[in-house]
């Protein structure tokens, strides 16, 4: 992976292509609708989006949704951010727009990832979750087509209070699909996710205990995305240091955490910018300036990089480097304060100082 100065360029910036999407997901940041938004960015608007990007030094990028399907010209994305050296991805809906003919020519345009989102073990489950009948059945049939392809395949999963039991059962059909990498999201109460509820700081260090036995053996790399306070765990109970030291490998899929703002980029449909999708704080507009200019100078985004900033037992733990302060995004949904502790973690530096 790249090495990426944070403080100058985003590892990953992922752009919201359309907030269009036909399934009505119950844990949506968006709240997405089934309808074109008119203030979308062009094409010839994405693609400067996309060459300032790789200009910067960024080297992931990520066109999402709503359903990035609903654009006809997300092959022409797809070929432009490539064209300037962009590792490209998507994540199309489990929608009928999700056919075998438009897999191959995502796959033509260069793709390299696509990514599907399974939340329940079961057709029941899943189809729940998402508000439409037939979508675990359409991940299914997906999967099929895009491993047909040669195309890398991705899973995501939210995790919450609803699902967390089923772990196993997730991480065993993950691995029937062939996927390649699994990215385990956990719930940040925002959008539609604020009538859903999510793991109690107890059941996150459950969930990391078994995140981490599963990455010691599954054929998949597994990445944790809101809830960087695993890598507070994974150092207390994997000796990350030592295995870093004497060269063995972490199981960790980035030496340095990402967070929002700090390694990390959203543009929405219109362009507005911000810290991470889920942390909904208008930055700037890549109308009106380059997404450089918005990530280096935008008072938000530096402040976000300042670890000192941050308050409670996040300010006083040692793992604070190493862990970036937990999610910033859950921090934000849950106390209107992106710079509070992390509220789902266990871990209480100040206990530690007394023993």
């Amino acid at each position: 992976m790249k090495v990426v100065d944070y403080q100058q360029a985003p590892l990953l910036v992922i752009w919201e292509v359309t907030r269009a999407c036909s399934l009505a997901c119950v844990h949506c940041r968006a709240s997405a609708e089934d309808v074109r938004d008119s203030r979308e960015l062009s094409l010839d608007e994405g693609k400067r989006l996309l060459s300032e990007v790789a200009s910067m030094g960024t080297p992931l990028f990520v066109l999402t949704g709503g359903d990035p399907l609903q654009r006809d010209d997300l092959e022409a994305l797809i070929r432009h951010g490539k064209s300037q050296g962009l590792v490209m991805a998507t994540i199309p809906a489990a929608t009928p727009r999700l056919t075998r003919e438009r897999v191959l020519r995502l796959r033509d345009s260069g793709v390299d990832q696509l990514a599907l989102s399974l939340d329940g073990a079961t057709a029941v489950q899943h189809d729940d979750f998402r508000k439409v009948e037939g979508t675990f059945s359409k991940v299914m049939e997906a999967s099929a087509w895009i491993r047909e392809a040669g195309v890398p395949l991705q899973i995501n999963t939210v995790l919450g209070s609803w699902n967390r039991q089923d772990f196993g059962a997730l991480a065993q059909t993950v691995t029937d699909l062939g996927a390649i990498f699994w990215e385990i999201f956990f719930l940040v109460p925002t959008g539609r996710g604020q009538g859903l509820v999510g793991c109690t700081a107890q059941e996150f260090e459950d969930l990391f205990e078994q995140i981490h036995s599963l990455s010691l053996t599954a054929p998949f790399t597994v990445k944790v995305t809101e809830g960087q306070h695993y890598r507070r765990w994974f150092v207390q109970h994997d000796n990350v240091e030592r295995r870093a030291t004497f060269g063995h490998a972490a199981r960790l899929v980035a030496p340095r955490p990402v967070n929002a703002g700090n390694g990390f980029a959203f543009v929405d449909h219109t362009g507005e910018v911000f810290p991470s999708g889920f942390l909904p704080i208008a930055c700037g507009n890549v109308r009106e300036a380059s997404i450089a200019q918005i990530y280096r100078t935008n008072k938000t985004f530096r402040d976000l990089r300042k670890l000192e900033l941050l308050e409670g037992k996040c300010s006083a733990c040692r793992h604070l480097a190493f862990c970036s302060g937990g999610s910033r995004a859950r921090a934000y949904g849950v106390t209107g304060n992106p710079f509070a502790s992390e509220p789902s973690c266990a871990y209480d530096p100040y206990e530690e100082s007394l023993a």
